[in-house]
């Protein structure tokens, strides 16, 4: 499966879920550009869903604001996002504490 230029959601082993665009791959080290992290999640049973579908909750959610590139490592899982989904993600407010 092809995920450079794609837009994704990366499960890591330890740093968390982010998505954003893939901008390489190597092995277990995945480099996204313009990165949320996926603290937190409402509206959606799984990263899967959230990943198709988006969150039915927005305002349930805890994204902070994008990063402009992150470095991860341990990458256990990449799901493709659908556009209806990124839309969804980009929706939700960044949140600040």
């Amino acid at each position: 499966m092809e995920l450079i230029g794609r837009y994704c959601m990366v499960r890591t082993y330890s740093a968390g879920v982010f998505a954003g665009t893939v901008a390489s791959r190597d092995g277990k080290e995945v480099v996204l550009t313009d990165a949320r992290r996926i603290w937190y999640w409402d509206g959606a049973a799984s990263l899967s869903q959230l990943a198709t579908d988006g969150t039915s909750n927005p305002g349930g959610c805890k994204f902070p604001a994008p990063v402009a590139e992150v470095l991860l490592t341990e990458a256990i899982e990449i799901i493709p996002i659908t556009d209806k989904a990124r839309e969804s993600i980009a929706s939700v407010k960044a949140w600040k504490k």
